[in-house]
């Protein structure tokens, strides 16, 4: 890999560039002035082509028994590890493009081939069929792929959501068509490149480029039966308008405003904190289910603040290729432009604002997509820190005094992806848990560390709907077929 890269379109087991020859720049975060590299900028004739190609490639796909389809599932995941070198490369490309550091970009890329392993681990219990012996009938509930699946994948996360939709699609049976984020489309691009050379052609086909151009023509083409779309609310609804025209469903994960809960009785060391901290500022907070508003027991308010604060002002924020570093800048000036825009009003408001870490270079600093890790302690709950997602690296912090206004206060907002509870008593912990409206709570714990993805993860409210991971996650990809006849069908 040079220093500056240039990635192709992938259709019908072939690289190439846009049919326009169009592409577009991609720019270091850290560096804004830094040209990384220049992806393709397809058009519409090219999500065509590359929908076709799936479509033509389906039924010999979907034809392989769940065994077959396994043994390729897992070649795939050994062949994206085996090159250390080349795996080095990329989360250097990666963490260029994006910001994140590079002990996050390894965790991602090494996710994505768990993840092919994990749902090609769902093979037997897969083909395995329901069956219903009754007085009139006996019947075979069995299930079956949709067909092309377009997979929408955001910025903050690609190599990791991929992992949550691609393997979950194959394994089902689908063939698909891949469009990255046009943010940090380089290192996945290359990663689906490798993906889909493994596979026979047209089975894993990918289009990169502006939404704007292309989205509208890949989630609503005729011949796409399935979308799964990781983003905004915004355009979550967007998508599911644009799929309406074909009743083409949708799975939509649209980001959450995630409650913490610490309860009197939380275990509160050292390592909470430093898990607190992972919880809220991984990946400089740009995560769907990061910890975005932390509630504390009045009792214990203090100590938490001091813990925290402690942890948070130990980190050094700069370039994300560099060792010491442990917080990278925000992947584009938009989202700091939201996060700053936030701390401002909470600042202006009267709120205590601590905005920590360590800067050794205050000329990047300066110059990139950079924001300290900041706690808006004692929050008002009106302010937008507490009432909207942030997406960036700030967390507000507040009090309750009863685990009913605990509870309450979690729900008092229009996400529902996670949550979680602090608790040295996992009873307790478990039972506030069940009353909380989210898709996924974590029991002393919080995000992407904490999940190990066999389970189904989703939200209510505007997070979304539909599910990813676990079998559920591959399931959501087939159609239920039930095959009946008379009574004594199946003797």
């Amino acid at each position: 890999m040079t220093d500056c890269i240039e990635t192709h379109l992938y259709i019908d087991g072939a690289a190439c560039p846009a049919s326009d020859g169009g592409s577009y720049e991609i720019h270091n975060p850290a560096r804004p002035s830094e040209l990384v590299g220049r992806a393709a900028a397809g058009t519409v004739a090219d999500v065509d082509r590359a929908v076709r190609a799936a479509h033509a490639a389906f039924p010999a796909w979907a034809a392989l028994s769940y065994d077959e389809r396994a043994v390729i599932l897992r070649k795939v995941a050994a062949a994206l590890t085996e090159d250390s070198a080349l795996v080095d490369a990329r989360a250097r490309l990666f963490t260029r493009e994006h910001g994140k550091i590079l002990r996050e970009t390894h965790l991602e890329i090494s996710r994505l081939g768990e993840r092919f392993v994990q749902s090609a681990d769902y093979a037997e219990r897969l083909a395995r069929d329901e069956i219903i012996r009754a007085p009139r009938n006996d019947t075979i509930v069995t299930r079956q792929p949709r067909g092309v699946a377009a997979l929408v994948v955001p910025w903050n996360w690609p190599l990791a959501i991929l992992g949550a939709k691609l393997p979950q699609a194959l394994m089902a049976g689908n063939t698909v068509v891949v469009k990255p984020s046009a943010n940090s489309a380089l290192a996945p691009t290359i990663s689906l490149h490798r993906i889909a050379e493994l596979l026979p052609p047209g089975v894993v086909n990918i289009v990169t480029g502006s939404a704007g151009r292309i989205g509208d023509a890949l989630i609503g083409h005729p011949l796409v039966r399935y979308v799964n779309f990781t983003g905004s609310v915004d355009v979550g609804r967007h998508v599911m308008k644009v799929a309406a025209e074909n009743i083409t469903p949708v799975t939509l994960e649209l980001g959450g405003n995630d409650a913490g809960l610490i309860l009197s009785d939380a275990a509160l060391s050292r390592d909470t904190f430093d898990s607190l901290y992972r919880a809220a500022f991984m990946s400089t907070g740009q995560i769907c289910y990061a910890l975005k508003r932390l509630y504390v027991h009045r009792s214990r308010f203090d100590e938490v603040v001091d813990g925290l604060r402690a942890v948070v002002d130990a980190q050094v924020v700069g370039d994300g290729l560099l060792p010491e570093t442990t917080m990278g800048p925000m992947n584009n000036a938009k989202q700091l432009k939201t996060v700053t825009d936030m701390i401002g009003e909470a600042r202006a408001r009267g709120a205590r604002v601590l905005e920590l870490g360590q800067v050794p270079d205050a000329e990047l600093y300066a110059q990139g997509y950079f924001q300290r890790p900041t706690l808006v302690v004692g929050a008002d709950p009106t302010l937008s820190v507490v009432r909207e997602e942030q997406f960036g690296p700030v967390l507000p912090i507040l009090t309750f005094d009863s685990e009913d206004e605990a509870v309450a206060l979690a729900n008092d907002d229009q996400f529902g992806l996670a949550s979680s509870v602090w608790s040295a008593d996992t009873g307790r912990a478990i039972a506030m848990a069940r009353r909380i409206e989210a898709g996924y709570t974590f029991i002393n714990a919080h995000g992407p560390s904490a999940n190990d993805g066999n389970a189904p993860f989703g939200g209510f409210k505007k997070s979304g709907i539909g599910r990813n991971f676990g079998y559920e996650g591959v399931t959501q990809f087939q159609g239920f077929h039930s095959i009946a006849g008379a009574s004594g069908l199946l003797d």
